[in-house]
């Protein structure tokens, strides 16, 4: 699915089904940051850096430790630039060298609709009335507020790494489009992503060309 998101530039690895067992493949470093995680996030994990594994070769850069920033981001090799995304049967990562792309930002969320109460803290009142409409002219083509919701996640980890921080609630927008692309913007810069509904999944990717 990713493929079909980034420009050619990225490299990207999914994987679907069962997650590997807890910890195989990991480097010491690595294992060294789960060590006392439940089996799910060690399950989670071991998935996520083995998708960056492939992502990297397919670079042509060898097998390295991805450990991870103190937001939890992973710390990709000096000159490459990078997104892990998992949930339920699915996990993928993209990555670039920097002088090709500044930046990206993926995520995966299953389509279907948000738990009550979520979408109310995550978006505004007019990121609501877009999907609203949206809805009303394009039908379920796919769960809009899982949509936004996944959006705005692409949008923030492809904003972290640049700037250090992640997006105020008052700084990120986003406006889906129903032809797979969605606007965001990023405390006053515009970025253009793009989105699609698969499978029962829902993929967003953000990226940015160098210079």
């Amino acid at each position: 699915m990713l493929a079909d998101l980034l420009p050619p530039a990225a490299a990207a690895a999914e994987s679907l089904g069962p997650e590997p067992e807890p910890g195989a493949g990991l480097f010491p470093a690595e294992e060294a940051l789960v060590r006392t995680a439940d089996r799910r996030r060690r399950a989670e994990f071991t998935a996520g850096r083995a998708c960056a594994r492939t992502a990297l070769a397919r670079l042509g850069l060898p097998a390295t430790p991805v450990l991870t920033g103190r937001a939890g981001e992973p710390r990709w090799p000096d000159g490459v630039t990078g997104s892990i995304t998992h949930c339920a049967g699915y996990r993928a990562c993209a990555v670039a060298r920097t002088a090709d792309l500044a930046g990206l930002g993926i995520d995966a969320e299953p389509d279907a609709r948000l738990p009550a109460g979520l979408i109310e803290s995550v978006t505004s009142g007019a990121e609501r009335a877009w999907i609203a409409r949206l809805a009303a002219a394009a039908g379920p083509a796919v769960c809009w507020d899982r949509l936004l919701f996944s959006a705005k996640e692409a949008a923030g980890k492809f904003w972290y790494p640049l700037t250090g921080q992640w997006p105020r609630f008052e700084d990120l927008t986003v406006f889906p489009g129903p032809d797979g692309t969605f606007e965001a913007d990023l405390a006053g810069s515009a970025v253009t992503g793009r989105w699609l509904a698969r499978a029962g999944l829902i993929v967003t990717a953000v990226s940015w060309a160098a210079g």
